[in-house]
């Protein structure tokens, strides 16, 4: 049976912790846009699943269309999050892939 060194595992370990939490505290500068209705409703969010803004097009505002208004920033914020989230799944990928060197026993 292989030797698991603890040593080197706990160290790897604390490296990895201080790599997320890098990456956790850095998400919050990063940003994606999405809309909808063809651009008339815009927002921002950013990697901390946080919307930062909402623009609405003064067309949709003088429409008096409360209903349509509600859907589009519903639409464009449920946009913004998945886009979010598919960012950061790309960022925890590239740290997950620096786990393919963690080399544990078998157990045989």
């Amino acid at each position: 049976m292989a030797e698991l060194d603890l040593t080197a595992l706990f160290k790897q370990a604390q490296a990895l912790q201080a790599k997320l939490q890098e990456m956790q505290e850095g998400a919050a500068n990063r940003t994606v846009e999405a809309e909808s209705g063809g651009g008339m409703v815009r927002v921002v969010v950013d990697g901390s699943m946080r919307v930062r803004s909402v623009t609405v097009d003064p067309v949709l505002l003088s429409n008096g269309d409360k209903a349509m208004l509600e859907d589009l920033v519903v639409a464009a914020v449920n946009e913004g999050l998945r886009r979010a989230q598919e960012m950061m799944s790309g960022e925890f990928g590239k740290l997950a892939g620096g786990l393919q060197g963690v080399k544990l026993p078998s157990g045989e």
